[in-house]
């Protein structure tokens, strides 16, 4: 059975930075595409960032430059690094798994496996 666990949400001021982490039990990380999401209050959710088998990752403009999505096979835990973080980042993350490769893009939500509960991130100005 496959497990993904978020944390490492949190409240920040504008500018500050976070580290979100997704621990993956009954899935290997580097097998497939991994993904990290998030939903604003009253909003749809959104593709982040995705990161590939062979380590290629793709991110939304908005993130470019301020996110940075990486995977640690030996703890087999995915991450992401938010700095630079706005009050327009407030959501909450979630991370997401596939059997199958990003194709050089960000899957839809609806095109994962496995998909985690979801960590909150608050930014005020």
């Amino acid at each position: 059975q496959v497990h993904l666990v978020e944390s490492g949400g949190g409240s920040v001021q504008a500018g500050g930075s976070l580290r979100l982490s997704c621990a993956a039990s009954g899935y290997t990380i580097s097998s497939g595409c991994m993904a990290w999401f998030r939903q604003p209050p009253g909003k749809e959710r959104e593709g982040v960032a995705s990161i590939d088998s062979d380590g290629s990752t793709i991110y939304i403009n908005s993130v470019k430059g301020r996110f940075t999505i990486s995977g640690d096979n030996a703890k087999n835990t995915l991450s992401l690094q938010m700095n630079s973080l706005k009050p327009e980042d407030t959501a909450m993350y979630y991370c997401a798994a596939r059997n199958a490769g990003c194709a050089g893009f960000i899957p839809a939500w609806s095109r994962y496996n496995y998909w985690g509960q979801g960590t909150q991130v608050t930014v005020s100005s």
